[in-house]
C-alpha cells in the first residue's frame, strides 16, 4: 500500500508560528462503520493485509505476528481490544504500523488491523473535545479526545494506551494464571 513519512513539516521558528493552536495531523480509519484516528507521528506505514502467524496463548486482541523486513511485529485487532466482535477481512482491510512507547519509554512497533484507511486530517486543538465520561463504546483511557471534523466527531485514540504491550502482557499473565487457580 502506501508508506507514510512521520517527519514533521518544516515550520517557521517565530513564536506566532509555534502557537499551541497549530493543527495536528491524524490518520483516520474505519472500524465497524465508525471513524477513528491516530496521531500521524505515531504512524510509520500502512501495509496490505496478508496472512498472520498465530501465536498460541495470546489474548484475543493479538491476532498474530508478521514479518516486516525481518522484524517480528505483533498485530492487534482494535475491535477485539475494545471488547467487540472482529470485522471480516475485505480487500480494503490493511495493517497500520504504529510506534508506541512502553512503560520504560522504549519504542515498540505494533501492527493494527483496520477495516479501511480514510485520509490524513489536520485537526486544530480548538476542535478537540475531551473524551466523554460515559456513553463511549470504548474505554475512555483509550481516547485522547473527540475531534470535530466537518460537523461530525472522530474518536482520537491514544496510541500509547490502546496499544499498550504492557497491559496486553498483563492480560496474558491473568489468562495463564486463571485456569491454574480453577484447579485448586
Amino acid at each position: 500500500m502506501t508508506a507514510l513519512t512521520s517527519s514533521p513539516q518544516p515550520r517557521s521558528t517565530s513564536p506566532l508560528a509555534m502557537s499551541s493552536q497549530d493543527p495536528t495531523q491524524y490518520l483516520t480509519f474505519m472500524l465497524a462503520g465508525e471513524v477513528f484516528a491516530l496521531g500521524i507521528l505515531a504512524v510509520k506505514e500502512i501495509i496490505e493485509y496478508h496472512s498472520l502467524t498465530v501465536v498460541p496463548m495470546m489474548p484475543d486482541c493479538v491476532r498474530g505476528v508478521i514479518n516486516l523486513r525481518g522484524a517480528v511485529v505483533p498485530v492487534m485487532d482494535l475491535l477485539a481490544r475494545f471488547g467487540r466482535p472482529s470485522s471480516g477481512v475485505t480487500k480494503r482491510t490493511c495493517i497500520v504500523i504504529v510506534e508506541v512507547q512502553n512503560a520504560e519509554q522504549e519504542s515498540q512497533v505494533i501492527g493494527v488491523i483496520v477495516d479501511a484507511v480514510n485520509e490524513v486530517l489536520d485537526i486544530a486543538p480548538a476542535d478537540i473535545e475531551p473524551a466523554p465520561a460515559f456513553g463511549a463504546r470504548i474505554r475512555t483511557d483509550f481516547m485522547q479526545g473527540m475531534g470535530k471534523v466537518k460537523g461530525k466527531f472522530v474518536i482520537l485514540l491514544d496510541a500509547n494506551h490502546v496499544l499498550s504491550i504492557d497491559e496486553v502482557t498483563q492480560l496474558v499473565q491473568k489468562t495463564a494464571i486463571s485456569p491454574a487457580l480453577a484447579l485448586n
